[in-house]
């Protein structure tokens, strides 16, 4: 049994120590935002934000899971300003590996003081994205730090 925090919610999930926590969140609470790709934390589309910080969830078993709070794609705020500059900017194509490099990118955007938007596509090197979308999403990228430097906030 593990104790876990996801979106804001307390859940208590009977599921063995080594299932991942990519299949707690799919299969045992039913938050299919988080897709499943190459299963070895080599592409991004698992990535969800444990504890603010962007973790591949295939890569992360439900016991070290265990008492940790989580964020998906399901409870980013619909006017986060990364989901607001992926629409702006159309950055979208297939769309399954998005969620997880959305969450990246909020996760690395989420620090007290906003990073230069070059910093921050240095830092999505590790993301895979089937459909080539990485020049729109590099505009995203720019597109949210801009948003968030308006409203002065970070996410």
């Amino acid at each position: 049994m593990i104790s876990i925090t996801v979106n804001g919610k307390d859940y208590k999930v009977d599921v063995p120590e080594d299932v991942t926590l990519l299949w707690v969140l799919r299969d045992y609470l039913g938050l299919t935002g988080t897709k499943f790709s190459c299963g070895i934390g080599e592409c991004g589309a698992c990535t969800v934000l444990i504890g603010g910080e962007p973790e591949r969830s295939c890569q992360v078993s439900a016991a070290d899971a265990d008492g940790a709070s989580i964020t998906t794609i399901e409870g980013l705020p619909e006017n986060h300003p990364v989901k607001r500059a992926w629409i702006e900017e159309q950055v979208v194509q297939c769309g399954y590996c998005q969620p997880g490099i959305i969450m990246q990118v909020a996760g690395l955007l989420s620090g007290e003081q906003t990073p230069n938007a070059e910093d921050v596509i240095d830092s999505m090197d590790d993301v895979v994205c089937r459909c080539g979308t990485y020049h729109r999403m590099k505009q995203g990228i720019k597109t949210a730090v801009e948003i968030m430097r308006k409203e002065g906030k970070s996410s």
